[in-house]
């Protein structure tokens, strides 16, 4: 009887169908999914990063990203970049900037409200995603991730190159990685701080290090943090986060 027993209980083990394997493309899905990444297309989001206001308005593919400062001689400088293009306002007068100029700002604009909402972005055209063998960082588990961009399309620095690791329960990144080419070229590692939900959108702090010795390579970068190898250069902290998602 217990032979018969076993038997049945291998027989149904092994008919048991196996779990599916997620491709890079399903995880992607996901982190976008689980962390409401998806209400960004439609939103109107505001936020303080250091001494600067920000401002996105994304909608039906359009978007409008602001940035709000003031100069050394205290007048409001407003820089707006959109589907159409880079424009700088001072005292709300529109300002003649030319192109380096405004390909500078434009870039830093861009990449402060790019970091904002991400995992927003990474299902874009010029997006390649490329699934790494998964690690485990403080004894949690992880996809992990590297994202590539194609010239076309991939704008001024399609150059760098990311790696996010994606929890294998949660679906949400706790780490990002990168490697970039302007002023010398470098790398960053950033290490969840703090989180929030606003609206069903999922907002995260990081501490921000870079690695103690060049030489370490971005698909190392992880292992180099485990083993207290990199130094803290940074904290990249949101303030007085709005969000009004849009129809």
């Amino acid at each position: 009887m217990k032979k018969i027993v076993l038997l049945f209980l291998l027989i149904v083990i092994s008919c048991k169908p196996a779990k599916k394997e997620l491709s890079v493309q399903d995880i992607i899905d996901k982190t976008i999914a689980f962390s409401g990444a998806d209400k960004v297309k439609n939103s109107k989001i505001g936020f303080k990063f250091r001494d600067k206001e920000y401002a996105a308005v994304r909608q039906n593919g359009d978007f409008k990203l602001f940035r709000f400062s003031n100069n050394s001689e205290n007048e409001t400088i407003e820089d707006v970049l959109s589907n159409n293009g880079f424009k700088r306002f001072v005292n709300g007068k529109l300002v003649k900037t030319n192109d380096s100029i405004a390909n500078v700002i434009s870039n830093a604009v861009n990449s402060v409200h790019y970091f904002s909402v991400l995992p927003f972005g990474l299902n874009d055209k010029a997006v390649n995603k490329k699934l790494l063998s998964s690690v485990t960082i403080k004894g949690k588990e992880y996809y992990k991730v590297e994202i590539t961009f194609s010239k076309d399309g991939g704008g001024e620095d399609f150059e760098d190159v990311f790696i996010y690791w994606v929890g294998k329960e949660d679906f949400l990144i706790d780490y990002l990685a990168y490697a970039y080419h302007t002023n010398g070229g470098g790398k960053r590692f950033r290490a969840l701080k703090e989180q929030c939900n606003k609206n069903g959108i999922r907002f995260v702090d990081f501490e921000n290090y870079k690695p103690l010795n060049k030489e370490i390579a971005l698909i190392n970068i992880d292992r180099a943090f485990e083993k207290n190898e990199l130094i803290k250069v940074s904290e990249i902290i949101l303030e007085n986060i709005e969000v009004k998602l849009l129809k």
